[in-house]
C-alpha cells in the first residue's frame, strides 16, 4: 500500500507518479489571454497577490488556465473557462466556489520538481519555487498548480504568499472573520436562526431545564466571567451546590448538567481538580468532590456511577496519528497513486486504527446509556470537560434523545456541549498553525463520524442527512463564523470587544454557522433534509414520554430490585456508605470489569433489539466490526475513479425523495379535498429542488459534472505486477469510457 506523505516530508519514488508535465500541454499562440481575471471578493477580503498564467491540472494530460490569486480568506484560482449548469456542482457555496481554498483549510503543500514532491514547510521557504505546487486540502480536495507559465516574478510571490499566508502561525485577530466584520453590520445576523437555542442566556437555560423536567437550577455566578475564563456565564448544576462552591476552585470539582432522563437520572460533567503531591491539599481536594457527588445523590435521588476520562482513555495524541495515517489514503493526486492503493486498500485502513476509535467512542456511549436507561443510576464524567466529556455527552444525547436528532437539536446539542461548553476549537483544530501541535486532535470530527455511524444504522431517526453532517465537518475549516473559531466563550468575547466602541455597536458580530443562508441558498439546504426521516405524529403533544418500557434486567447496580421508588425515602443514614462507595468507585478497579462491563452492554444491546423499534426513542449502534464503515460521501466525493455512476445510494435516496414528494403531493390533496381549501406550494424535498441529471453520481451533489475518461494511467512495470486486479479495472473503464463524471 502506498502512502501518501506517511513519513511527513519523503519524496515518492518517480516510477510511481504521473503527474502532468508542462510539455504534455501544448500552448498554442494566441491561446492564453493577457488579462488577468479577478475572483469575488466577500466584504472586507483583499488581494495579497496574484499570478498569470497559471495550468490547473485536473486529470491526465488535462488541465485549464487562468489566474491563481491569494487572499486574506482564501485560495482562488479563476478559471477562462466558465462552468455551465449542466457541469456546476449542485451544491454551490455562496463563500467559495468549486476552486477556492479557505486558507485555514490547508492542510499540507507540496513542491514538484522533477517528478519529486517535497514536503513545504512555513517559515522556510527560500526565493526560490517550484515548477508545480500540489495544495491538501482538509475537506480532502487536492489541487495541481504548474506555475512555469507565469512570469518569474509573479510565481515567486504567488507561491511565497500561499505558504506565508496558510502554513505560518498567525494570531486569532488575522482571522478572516475579523475583518469580515469590520465591514459588515451584522447583528440581525443571529437573529436569522430559528429554533437553535445558542445557551448564551439564563432563559436557554431554563428552557431546556424545563424541556427535560430536570430538577436543577441555572448558575449565573460566572457572570463577566468573574470566577473562570473558561466556564460560560451561564450554566445547570444541583441544587444543593452554592455559589461559593463555584468559586472555591474556579469551577473545577463542580458537576455541571448536561441532561435529564425521563426516569429520573441524569447525566453530568466535572472537570478534575489538580493532582498534588500533599495529602493535606489531597485530603481537602476528595472532601469536595465527595461533597458535590452527594449533591447529585441529592438532586436526582439516584446512586451516582463515575466515568473517569482524566486518567488515560483515548489519548489525544494517539486519535490525531491515527487519523493521520488514515486521511492520507483519501489524499489521491494522481490516477496511478488510487489504482495502486486499491490492491490493499480495506486492510490498510484497518491498520489505521481511526476506525476502531470510532468503535470504542460507540461502545464507551453505550455503557453510559446503559447505566441511564437501565440501571437508573446518575453518571459524572469527569475530565477537563472540553474533550472527551463533549465527546460522550453529545453522543449519549443523540441517543437517548429523539429531539437531539433534528437540525435544530442537533445544533443545538452543538452549541450546549462543544461551543458553550468550552471545546477549544482554535487549538484542537490549529486554524493558527502553530507550530507546537500537542494540541491538536480531531475530537469534533470523531463526534460527526460517530452521528454518521447511527444516521447509516438507524436513518428514520434522523432529520438531518448525511450530506448535512458532510457540510458541518467542512465548515469547521471556513474562518468565518464563531461556532468553531474559539477556544472558549470567553476568548470570543474579549477577542470580538470594540477598543474604541461607536454608537452603534460594541463588539464585532460574528456570524453563527447555523444561519445557513450566507453559504447556501433554499435551494442546496433542502439537501440538508432526510427523506427517510419518520416524524412524530402531530396529535402527540407531550414534550417528553419514556422512551420504551423498561427492561426487567437489572446488571450491575447491587440490589437494584428492591430499590424503594425514586424520590421516597431513598435516602437514609444506613445508605449513605453504599452511595459514597458507589460514587467513588471507578469501574476499572473492579476484578475482571472490562469484561463484565462489555458482557452487560451485550445483553442491554440484544434485549433493545429484541423489542420492536422506536424512532422517537432509545437508539444503539450495532457494535459489530463490520456495522463500522467508512464515511464515503465525505472521504471519496472529490475522487473521480472512486465514483459509481448511476448508482451508490445517492440513487436509493432520489427515488425516495421523489416518492415522499409525490406522498406529500396526494396529501395536500386530500386536505384540500377535506377542508375545501386551497392547496399550498409543495414542499420540495432533497433532489426535487434540483433538475437532476439523467446520470447521478455517487458524489453528489459536491463534485461537478466531468466528461473526460477516467481509465487508469498506470507505468506497465506496475501493470504486469497487478496483474488480474488491473485487467479487471481497464474492463471497468473500458465499459464506461466517455460517460459522464461527477
Amino acid at each position: 500500500m502506498l502512502s501518501l506523505g506517511s513519513g511527513g516530508g519523503k519524496a515518492a519514488k518517480p516510477s510511481f507518479i504521473s503527474y502532468v508535465t508542462p510539455e504534455e500541454i501544448k500552448i498554442k499562440d494566441g491561446e492564453i489571454s493577457r488579462k488577468q481575471k479577478q475572483p469575488d471578493l466577500q466584504p472586507g477580503e483583499v488581494i495579497f497577490c496574484s499570478a498569470y498564467p497559471v495550468l490547473k491540472c485536473e486529470g491526465p494530460q488535462r488541465g485549464v488556465y487562468g489566474t491563481l490569486c491569494c487572499t486574506n480568506f482564501k485560495i482562488s484560482f479563476i478559471s477562462e473557462e466558465s462552468l455551465s449548469e449542466e457541469t456546476a456542482p449542485p451544491l454551490s457555496n455562496k463563500l467559495l466556489g468549486e476552486n477556492d481554498i479557505a486558507l485555514s483549510c490547508v492542510d499540507q503543500i507540496y513542491g514538484v520538481r522533477d517528478e519529486k514532491k517535497k514536503l513545504i514547510i512555513g517559515g522556510q521557504v527560500k526565493n526560490k519555487y517550484p515548477p508545480k505546487l500540489l495544495i491538501y486540502c482538509k475537506d480532502f480536495r487536492v489541487f495541481q498548480f504548474c506555475l512555469s507559465y507565469a512570469k518569474e516574478e509573479e510565481a515567486k510571490k504567488i507561491f511565497q504568499g500561499i505558504v506565508h499566508h496558510s502554513l505560518e502561525p498567525k494570531s486569532l485577530k488575522c482571522a478572516f472573520a475579523f475583518s469580515y466584520c469590520e465591514e459588515v453590520l451584522s447583528p440581525e445576523v443571529s437573529k436569522k436562526i430559528p429554533a437553535t437555542v445558542m445557551f448564551e442566556s439564563k432563559d436557554n437555560w431554563k428552557l431546556e431545564l424545563n424541556r427535560t423536567r430536570s430538577s436543577c437550577k441555572v448558575a449565573h455566578v460566572n457572570e463577566n466571567y468573574v470566577v473562570s475564563e473558561r466556564l460560560p456565564q451561564y450554566f445547570a448544576v444541583p441544587f444543593a451546590v452554592s455559589d461559593e462552591d463555584i468559586r472555591k476552585f474556579k469551577g473545577q470539582g463542580v458537576p455541571l448538567w448536561c441532561w435529564s432522563h425521563s426516569n429520573g437520572s441524569a447525566l453530568f460533567k466535572m472537570s478534575a481538580l489538580p493532582n498534588v503531591q500533599d495529602d493535606g491539599t489531597s485530603q481537602v481536594y476528595q472532601m469536595f468532590v465527595d461533597r458535590m457527588t452527594n449533591a447529585v445523590c441529592q438532586n436526582q435521588m439516584y446512586p451516582v456511577k463515575t466515568q473517569d476520562f482524566s486518567s488515560g482513555f483515548l489519548p489525544l495524541a494517539d486519535l490525531q496519528q491515527s487519523y493521520n495515517k488514515f486521511k492520507q489514503f483519501f489524499l489521491i493526486d494522481n490516477t496511478a497513486e488510487f489504482w495502486l492503493s486499491d490492491v490493499k486498500w480495506f486492510s490498510s485502513i484497518e491498520n489505521t486504527g481511526w476506525l476502531e476509535k470510532i468503535q470504542e467512542c460507540l461502545n464507551k456511549a453505550t455503557e453510559i446509556v446503559l447505566s441511564l436507561e437501565e440501571e437508573n443510576s446518575c453518571v459524572l464524567m469527569i475530565e477537563d470537560c472540553s474533550d472527551l466529556c463533549c465527546l460522550f455527552s453529545s453522543l449519549v444525547q443523540v441517543m437517548l434523545d429523539p429531539y437531539y436528532r433534528t437540525t435544530p437539536g442537533f445544533q443545538s446539542l452543538i452549541q450546549k456541549e462543544w461551543v458553550v461548553g468550552g471545546h477549544s476549537f482554535l487549538d484542537r483544530c490549529n486554524h493558527l498553525y502553530q507550530k507546537e501541535k500537542e494540541s491538536q486532535s480531531p475530537l469534533f470530527l470523531l463526534f460527526l463520524e460517530c452521528v454518521w455511524q447511527l444516521l447509516q444504522q438507524h436513518a428514520p431517526a434522523f432529520q438531518f442527512s448525511e450530506t448535512y453532517l458532510t457540510v458541518v465537518s467542512d465548515s469547521v475549516h471556513i474562518p468565518l463564523f464563531s461556532t468553531f473559531l474559539f477556544n472558549s466563550q470567553h476568548q470570543r468575547d474579549t477577542a470580538t470587544k470594540l477598543e474604541y466602541p461607536d454608537s452603534q455597536r460594541h463588539s464585532l458580530m460574528i456570524p453563527s454557522v447555523w444561519d445557513w443562508s450566507l453559504q447556501f441558498d433554499w435551494k442546496v439546504q433542502a439537501l440538508f433534509t432526510n427523506p427517510l426521516y419518520v416524524e412524530k405524529p402531530k396529535q402527540d403533544k407531550a414534550l417528553r414520554k419514556p422512551y420504551r418500557p423498561k427492561h426487567q434486567r437489572q446488571f450491575s447496580l447491587p440490589n437494584s430490585s428492591s430499590k424503594p421508588s425514586p424520590r421516597k425515602s431513598f435516602f437514609k443514614e444506613e445508605t449513605d456508605n453504599l452511595k459514597k462507595m458507589l460514587s467513588g468507585m471507578r469501574i476499572g478497579k473492579w476484578i475482571n470489569a472490562t469484561e463484565m462491563q462489555l458482557s452487560a452492554t451485550r445483553q442491554f444491546y440484544e434485549s433493545w433489539q429484541r423489542k420492536p423499534l422506536d424512532y422517537h426513542g432509545l437508539i444503539l449502534p450495532c457494535l459489530d466490526g463490520p456495522a463500522i464503515k467508512i464515511w464515503l460521501q465525505r472521504y471519496l466525493r472529490w475522487i473521480p475513479e472512486a465514483q459509481i455512476f448511476g448508482g451508490g445510494s445517492v440513487l436509493t435516496m432520489k427515488k425516495v425523495s421523489d416518492l415522499a414528494a409525490e406522498i406529500e403531493d396526494l396529501k395536500n390533496e386530500m386536505e384540500k379535498m377535506a377542508h375545501n381549501m386551497h392547496a399550498g406550494n409543495t414542499k420540495k424535498l432533497f433532489f426535487s429542488s434540483f433538475h437532476a441529471p439523467t446520470r447521478l453520481s455517487s458524489s453528489f451533489p459536491f463534485a461537478s459534472l466531468r466528461t473526460w475518461s477516467t481509465r487508469p494511467v498506470i507505468p506497465t512495470s506496475i501493470v504486469q505486477s497487478l496483474g488480474s486486479v488491473s485487467n479487471l479495472a481497464e474492463k471497468e473503464d473500458e465499459d464506461t469510457e466517455g460517460v459522464e463524471v461527477f
